[in-house]
């Protein structure tokens, strides 16, 4: 079997496998082909791939032979990717269901890395875990960076500085590594989020855990946000802008998957917080948690500071490839057996989950009820 690595399109950093990673594949008797350049920007050039035992080729060679295909994003197919490949990245295919329905037209089998099913056994494959606690990280810096006072505390000869007072909206994987990054730099952090099994976590990285009563149960969204009920929205809105108000740094990180994002933080909420206060939008790319967030864009609104930015981990590139090259790994041990030959075993639960579609149809429940009945199949 041939597994094809792309090089990813700019703005992309991040490269599906890393030298160690194709190591490992080549040892499981996988040949590994590897476009031109694909790791440059995540600092692993031709050489170190060709050393850990692949094929260096052109875009168009590596996705004519590939049986299996490696492209982090949906948009960077090319024409003359073989008849019948396995394609897998990370599609957002609620976002993109006719994408979807053209590959599985075209005969493409099709895994999408983001829709592994949040279990204890595939933990090791989770690439949105992976990426976001990345994100929740450099979220933090670039807070830090943008931010035009300190962070910690200062007692000098010239008089004390107070320490920053930073507001998470969401304790999901990002939320928990914001917060602890946060904490690290000696500010004070309080952390909202509607689901009141994350308070303890949240209490034992040093945060304070606001809390509005009546939440609609999220212990089985797989880690995401759900919707909420109309009362408890507009409970949640006058609460989180009592202590929006109050913060320099916002970060916030909830989505619903398949949905836009919901507005956590509305205009008057920013125009009630300091002159030269930060909001960090993790939500962006789904419509983004504020009024006036912009996806790939700075907003300056009354003195605040709004930046919408869901590519975060694409700024730590090295490490954010070696992470998801291991995730992509471990899922690869699932449909690969002892001879290096692809094994698609729907029996397993985890292999099933990721599917998006195979032999010609949508195989996704979600994503074929996005679609019409006349168009659901191939």
């Amino acid at each position: 079997m041939v597994i094809g690595v792309l090089k990813e399109q700019a703005p992309e950093t991040r490269v599906s496998l890393v030298p160690e990673v194709v190591a490992a594949l080549v040892k499981m008797n996988v040949q590994v082909y590897v476009e031109t350049g694909a790791g440059e920007t995540a600092f692993h050039n031709d050489k170190s791939y060709t050393d850990a035992g692949a094929v260096i080729k052109d875009k168009a060679n590596v996705a004519a032979e590939a049986d299996l295909l490696l492209s982090i994003h949906a948009d960077n197919l090319p024409d003359n990717t073989k008849q019948g490949a396995v394609l897998m990245g990370v599609y957002q295919p609620l976002f993109n269901a006719q994408q979807m329905q053209q590959w599985a037209a075209k005969g493409y089998s099709v895994f999408s890395m983001d829709t592994i099913p949040r279990t204890t056994r595939a933990q090791a494959m989770d690439v949105l875990s992976s990426q976001a606690n990345i994100a929740g990280y450099k979220a933090v810096l670039l807070a830090a960076f943008q931010y035009c006072r300190y962070f910690p505390m200062f007692m000098t000869a010239a008089g004390s500085i107070p320490p920053a007072k930073v507001l998470i909206l969401g304790a999901g994987v990002a939320g928990l590594q914001a917060i602890a990054t946060s904490r690290r730099l000696g500010a004070v952090v309080e952390v909202f989020d509607t689901r009141p099994a994350v308070k303890e976590e949240v209490m034992s990285l040093g945060a304070k855990f606001v809390e509005v009563e009546g939440a609609a149960d999220a212990s089985k969204a797989g880690g995401y946000a759900v919707e909420q009920s109309e009362d408890f929205q507009r409970r949640q809105k006058e609460k989180i802008h009592e202590h929006a108000k109050k913060a320099d740094i916002i970060i916030t990180t909830a989505q619903i998957p398949g949905k836009k994002a919901p507005i956590l933080i509305t205009k008057e909420m920013i125009e009630d917080m300091r002159a030269g206060s930060v909001i960090i939008d993790i939500a962006s790319v789904t419509g983004g948690n504020t009024d006036l967030t912009k996806d790939k864009e700075t907003v300056m609104h009354n003195g605040v500071s709004i930046i919408g930015n869901s590519a975060l981990a694409a700024t730590a590139s090295a490490d954010a490839s070696k992470v998801y090259a291991k995730n992509v790994l471990n899922f690869l041990k699932l449909i690969i057996d002892k001879e290096g030959n692809m094994n698609l075993n729907f029996e397993d639960d985890i292999v099933k989950g990721t599917c998006i579609a195979t032999g010609g149809n949508i195989t996704n429940e979600r994503i074929q009820s996005l679609l019409s009945p006349q168009t659901a199949n191939a």
